[in-house]
């Protein structure tokens, strides 16, 4: 993922709308460029700020957005393990279904 692509998703991040692969790119692309942080931490602490700040909340958003990415980690890491879990199973049914047809044609 290049830099104009994650730009653009910023503000899909910052609404919790990335998942899967694309918020796996996102948030490794973002760990690896200082550009794209800054412009995540800008756009963040304009979002986020202007919202905490009109409900009268004390905040520190560094501390928020560091939140946020490692919540998004956790989300990755999760997804990571439901695919390898619905590969082992699908590999699992394969295998049953050729045993079911050896057994039926007694191969």
């Amino acid at each position: 993922m290049n830099c104009k692509e994650t730009e653009k998703m910023i503000p899909l991040f910052l609404q919790d709308a990335l998942d899967g692969k694309n918020l796996e790119q996102f948030v490794e692309h973002i760990g690896k460029c200082p550009e794209c942080k800054e412009e995540l931490s800008i756009q963040f602490l304009v979002a986020e700020g202007m919202e905490r700040l009109e409900a009268g909340n004390n905040f520190n958003l560094q501390n928020a957005l560091t939140e946020k990415l490692s919540v998004a980690d956790s989300r990755i890491r999760i997804h990571r393990g439901l695919q390898h879990t619905l590969i082992c199973l699908e590999t699992a049914v394969a295998v049953a279904i050729l045993i079911a047809i050896l057994v039926i044609f007694r191969l």
